[in-house]
């Protein structure tokens, strides 16, 4: 479902900040493949994410989704295939507007746009089914502001969001991050559930090492731009957070410090 091949990315070439995020990148996932990403600060977790969704253009290499080599397209076209979901819960949500606006935005994402004004009320009724499974209780609120929920609150709804038409490649950014430990847990639990029934293949960017061992069926380390651990299947089940920490260290030749990821332990 996703194929990169020998991706680079070096920003402020020529200069005294240059920096070489991404150095001959090759990661392949298979579909339903549900993926967590770790890694120390500066590992380039957050580019290779920037990288697939468009953000910017990478320096070498190629990028296919689903078969289809997207290496040069634009963000908003990469958009009719990808879901995203950020670090930040107030990005990915327009605030203004009201959460069936946002909901019908995320609807209407791939098609053709119409003249045709308003919110039809099956759509309503199939906005309130989705949100009721939240168990949020934004179900009875379908017309309040985005920008007044929570943090939490936000994430699922930017969650649902991204799933609502389905993607070929589901984007998690730390999408936990910044949020309490209950309601991440949360946020994690429905993360959970919507991959799991739409069979979504997955990509996630975490700093909480028990959260990348107990979700999804891959993980993958990066450390300077690159891939230096890939473990699946009952290996990566049976793993503990210090067998991670020992393949780092084997791997990169130095210690692990990241001050987030080692509180996560």
């Amino acid at each position: 479902m996703l194929e990169l091949r020998k991706i680079c990315k070096t920003f402020n070439a020529g200069t005294v900040n240059e920096k070489r995020a991404l150095q001959n990148l090759s990661l392949t996932l298979n579909d339903e493949d549900f993926v967590t990403v770790i890694g120390g600060n500066g590992a380039g977790k957050s580019t290779l994410l920037n990288a697939i969704a468009g953000v910017w253009p990478i320096d070498e290499g190629t990028i296919r989704i689903d078969g289809q080599d997207i290496t040069n397209l634009p963000e908003y076209r990469r958009a009719a295939f990808l879901g995203r979901v950020f670090q930040d819960p107030m990005t990915g949500t327009a605030a203004t507007m009201g959460i069936e606006e946002n909901l019908a935005l995320a609807l209407r994402r791939g098609h053709v746009r119409s003249l045709v004004p308003g919110i039809r009320n099956h759509e309503r009724k199939l906005y309130q089914d989705m949100l009721k499974r939240l168990g949020l209780g934004l179900e009875n609120r379908l017309t309040s502001k985005v920008g007044l929920l929570s943090g939490g609150q936000r994430q699922a709804l930017t969650l649902l969001m991204s799933t609502l038409q389905k993607p070929k490649l589901l984007l998690l950014d730390e999408h936990t991050a910044a949020l309490d430990p209950k309601t991440a847990r949360k946020v994690l639990d429905l993360t959970q559930e919507m991959v799991e029934e739409q069979k979504l293949t997955t990509l996630m960017i975490t700093h909480n090492m028990k959260d990348a061992i107990q979700m999804g069926n891959r993980l993958i380390m990066m450390h300077e731009g690159n891939i230096i651990y890939d473990v699946s299947g009952e290996e990566k089940k049976n793993l503990t957070v210090d067998d991670l920490l020992r393949k780092f260290e084997e791997a990169s030749g130095e210690e692990f410090a990241n001050d987030r990821m080692m509180l996560a332990k």
